[in-house]
């Protein structure tokens, strides 16, 4: 057997690339998994979804170990005074969690599955032939029957056939910071919940994710245009300094990171997959964090592209370009589902208007609950087929 001849190709290392290559290993083959950086490396986006639970029992991890417990989500306005809580609660747990160590045990779990994994290797070129697809790194190349680009948002394919839409009227950029919280009242009360909070501003909105052993996730997303002598720091700094809440929590902390920015956020990949490749995670699309649905997107783009694929390797039709095509299809209506309820919130005051009031509809409120922990493709749900017969979303 040639050593540098796989059935699957891997580009990138995060949870979709991991998820994808564990499942392809568990079915039997012969996967490589190729990754830029190395684990352990930082990545925002800590909070996760209930849904996100069978994908784990798939994977063989008990993604309880080591991390809290997410009670749910907490909406607030501190200029009104109105805030209203989101139980996550029912058969599927969740968690808040550090994605550097949580995301080198879905890659150590790639590794124990069989999976090949390289890391400090770039993928440079991706050739998709009608026989085979052809790989090109800054220090080898190899040869597939499949490839896959979990990339995240360097989008290698989507740059490749230049086929990133961005999504300009949602969140324009992030900026965040790590901390160590003091002993206090109110970092004992956030961790004993280990509620996720989203905090308005006039600007877009504060995220505060606790993670573990008094370390807390805290971001400012900005929407609107902001004062023009604040930039990154001191933008940041008047912010987050403007929460009572926010300021009350981290009298006393240690900023662990410094300041770090995300730029360029919402985006669609309209060429998500094609003759013997496909696009999972952020490589196929990136919404705006404010309902945590990145690292769910991922899992679930890359269990339905590795299942199909399966089928595919099996019956020998790999090349087929439409291979992915029912896959993808399910990943948009759930794609399209998140993409509305942001731009609600950002154009239509979702929370003003319906999450402050969901306490008085107890069917809504559970619909909503339903929508923020991953239910997303399930039959019932009143307040999503609210959204879906609204405006169309542009969807390629």
């Amino acid at each position: 057997m040639d050593e540098n001849n796989y059935d699957v190709i891997i580009a990138g290392a995060g949870p979709a690339g991991t998820t994808a290559a564990t499942l392809l290993a568990q079915y039997g083959h012969r996967v490589l998994l190729i990754e830029r950086g190395q684990h352990p490396r930082f990545h925002v986006g800590e909070s996760m979804l209930p849904k996100s639970d069978s994908v784990m029992k798939r994977l063989g991890i008990a993604w309880e170990k080591g991390n809290l417990k997410k009670g749910g989500a907490d909406f607030i306005d501190e200029a009104t005074g109105r805030s209203t809580f989101f139980p996550l609660k029912g058969k599927y747990r969740t968690f808040q969690v550090e994605r550097s160590v949580f995301d080198k045990r879905l890659f150590d779990n790639a590794v124990q599955h069989g999976v090949e994994a390289h890391q400090l290797e770039k993928v440079t070129l991706v050739k998709c032939r009608a026989d085979s697809v052809q790989i090109e790194t800054d220090k080898a190349q190899y040869q597939g029957r499949y490839f896959i680009d979990a990339t995240g948002r360097d989008t290698l394919m989507g740059r490749q056939h230049k086929s990133i839409d961005k999504i300009t009227h949602l969140g324009k950029f992030a900026l965040y910071k790590h901390y160590k919280l003091a002993h206090s009242i109110a970092s004992e009360a956030l961790f004993a919940t280990g509620n996720a909070k989203v905090l308005l501003c006039d600007i877009g909105w504060i995220w505060c994710f606790p993670i573990t052993e008094g370390r807390v996730s805290i971001g400012l997303v900005v929407q609107k245009e902001t004062p023009r002598k604040l930039k990154q720091e001191a933008l940041f700094d008047h912010y987050i300094q403007g929460s009572p809440y926010i300021s009350e929590l981290l009298a006393g902390s240690e900023d662990l990171l410094g300041l770090i920015t995300e730029a360029d956020f919402s985006y669609q990949n309209t060429q998500r997959y094609g003759q013997r490749f496909a696009c999972c995670g952020d490589a196929a699309g990136f919404l705006d964090p404010v309902f945590s649905s990145g690292f769910y997107f991922a899992l679930k783009t890359a269990e339905r592209i590795a299942d199909q694929l399966h089928k595919g390797l099996v019956e020998g039709i790999e090349a087929e370009p439409d291979l992915q095509q029912s896959g993808d299809e399910f990943f948009q209506s759930g794609f399209k589902t998140v993409y509305l309820m942001i731009e609600r919130f950002y154009c239509s005051n979702l929370v003003q208007n319906l999450f402050f009031e969901a306490d008085r509809e107890q069917k809504i409120k559970q619909d909503i609950v339903a929508i923020l922990a991953g239910d997303l493709w399930s039959e019932g749900n009143r307040f999503q087929q609210g959204l879906l017969r609204g405006r169309n979303v542009k969807s390629k």
